[in-house]
């Protein structure tokens, strides 16, 4: 079972499709939709496979994460969640600290308590 943060996005949804492709694994999207953000970007997978579910929520909120992985109970988190256009960083830098850095603590706490091992990407 993987958790898959920043599934919406570009490369977040070319890899659950390519884990759908080559692994037999149960796969939660935690995505939450921003700007780089696309629903359209899994349509073939949402609506139709019962090995798939979405949950939209933000990887800083510490809360929101720990219930997800308690319910879902992933072996493994793979994080594509990030704040990555530079332009809009130089205009305003504290969606990328809350994202790039306190998301990605969460995740990592979020692995120490459960069990859980985490593929840093972003």
């Amino acid at each position: 079972k993987l958790l898959v943060t920043g599934g919406h996005g570009f490369i977040g949804s070319n890899f659950i499709y390519y884990a759908k492709k080559h692994l037999s694994a149960r796969i939660v999207n935690y995505d939450k939709l921003t700007y780089a953000g696309n629903m359209m970007n899994l349509a073939g997978i949402s609506n139709y496979d019962r090995n798939y579910t979405f949950v939209k929520g933000d990887i800083a909120d510490r809360e929101a994460v720990f219930n997800a992985i308690d319910e879902h109970r992933p072996e493994w988190i793979v994080n594509f969640a990030a704040e990555s256009h530079v332009d809009r960083s130089i205009k305003d830098s504290s969606p990328f600290l809350r994202t790039n850095i306190a998301g990605t603590t969460v995740l990592l706490e979020a692995c120490r308590r459960f069990g859980t091992k985490l593929l840093q990407v972003s």
